[in-house]
């Protein structure tokens, strides 16, 4: 008999493998811009090139304005200065890698 309150190890597995499964599944994720010059053509440059090999649309989003992530047209359009938060955003679960790589392509800095 359990004690009101108390959890065995299975409660606490199934939690944790309903968080993996949230984090793998999520099309979207939040990034900051960290680079000094912001989001600049070189760096816009760098994402798209990532982008199209997407199988579906990848998307910048930032202040409700959205661009397609394959366009360094598009992508400067969204003008992301050094502390501006983006939301990259992919159409579908097979992206998930790219998705992935854009994120670590921000958090970067974009190697510069």
């Amino acid at each position: 008999m359990r004690c009101p309150g108390s959890t065995d190890s299975t409660d606490i597995i199934s939690k944790d493998i309903i968080a993996m499964a949230k984090s793998v599944n999520r099309l979207s994720k939040d990034v900051v811009i960290t680079n000094e010059l912001g989001l600049h053509a070189r760096s816009a440059a760098r994402i798209a090139k990532l982008a199209q090999n997407g199988k579906s649309k990848i998307w910048i989003i930032k202040d409700g304005a959205k661009a397609d992530a394959t366009s360094i047209i598009d992508i400067l359009t969204l003008v992301c200065e050094k502390g501006s938060k983006i939301t990259l955003k992919i159409d579908d679960q097979s992206d998930h890698a790219i998705l992935n790589d854009l994120v670590q392509l921000v958090e970067s800095g974009f190697g510069e």
